[in-house]
């Protein structure tokens, strides 16, 4: 049986997964608009106060990526296209649900929106494992026809980028006060996880690459990557007064975020165009 045979037979999506996308994109999309559309009405709208505003969009550029990825998940009819984003979405989920709890005081209780926070990041966890145990054994590793396998140098490359971010957001979670007071903008303890949650979303993608070669694999959750980043880039010249340069760390926030939105886009054009010619 040729391999992309193979692969359309035993490589589906399961209707329960399809299912868990169509539930999380309203949330979404109403978050998009009240962190990044109007992030200085948190203290009125959202789960929590987040201040500065440079935080609470970048919150909502995750969410903006979390929207074209599941936006994927539902139109995809190839599990192995978007596998390899549901172990990022399960660590944040998890990452968002313990700072929750370790901050619990600062939230506003009986807020609608906090108990659908509440709600969201205490089922999205288990909802996400029966994901991946329901889709287990259904991606047989072969490739699609035509397809296109990633160089080992580019696949280093972006698991370079990915475990720096990986590094720096665990360390943001786990020890906050090591960087609060250096980070580019103003922290708080919950910020400062919440950030560091985010910045480990492109490093459970991009660890994937170092076993996984096939473009079809990553090239939508490469896309969900870059419109985050181009949302987060965004955010900063929009919330620039936000950015407190006195800092140590904000030139190298600052251009560390523009320097990776350089390299995706270079890294997604190179690939398209390779996978065309293949």
């Amino acid at each position: 049986m040729p391999a992309h045979e193979l692969t359309t037979a035993d490589d589906t999506v399961h209707p329960y997964v399809k299912l868990l996308a169509a539930f999380l994109l309203p949330f979404l999309a109403v978050a998009v608009v009240l962190l990044y559309v109007l992030p200085w009405t948190t203290e009125q709208l959202f789960a929590w106060t987040i201040q500065p505003s440079l935080t609470a969009m970048l919150l909502g550029s995750a969410y903006v990526g979390g929207l074209w990825f599941f936006g994927a998940v539902l139109r995809s009819t190839h599990w192995h296209r978007v596998r390899r984003g549901f172990p990022a979405v399960l660590t944040f989920a998890t990452l968002a649900l313990v700072a929750t709890v370790l901050h619990w005081d600062r939230f506003h209780f009986g807020h609608l929106s906090f108990i659908v926070w509440v709600f969201l990041y205490v089922a999205s966890p288990i909802l996400v494992v029966v994901a991946l145990v329901v889709q287990r054994g259904r991606d047989p590793g072969t490739p699609e026809e035509h397809e296109y396998h990633l160089p080992l140098s580019l696949r280093v490359f972006l698991a370079v980028i990915g475990l720096v971010a990986l590094v720096t957001g665990v360390v943001l979670f786990v020890v906050p006060a090591l960087l609060v007071d250096t980070w580019a903008w103003s922290l708080t303890p919950l910020t400062a996880r919440i950030v560091g949650a985010i910045l480990t979303l492109p490093g459970m993608v991009n660890v994937w690459m170092l076993v996984d070669s096939r473009w079809s694999a990553f090239r939508r959750v490469v896309q969900a990557e870059l419109v985050s980043l181009t949302f987060i880039v965004l955010a900063i010249i929009l919330a620039r007064g936000d950015l407190d340069w006195s800092r140590p760390a904000t030139p190298v926030v600052v251009v560390g975020f523009g320097l990776s939105l350089v390299a995706y886009v270079a890294f997604y054009v190179i690939c398209e165009r390779r996978a065309r010619v293949a």
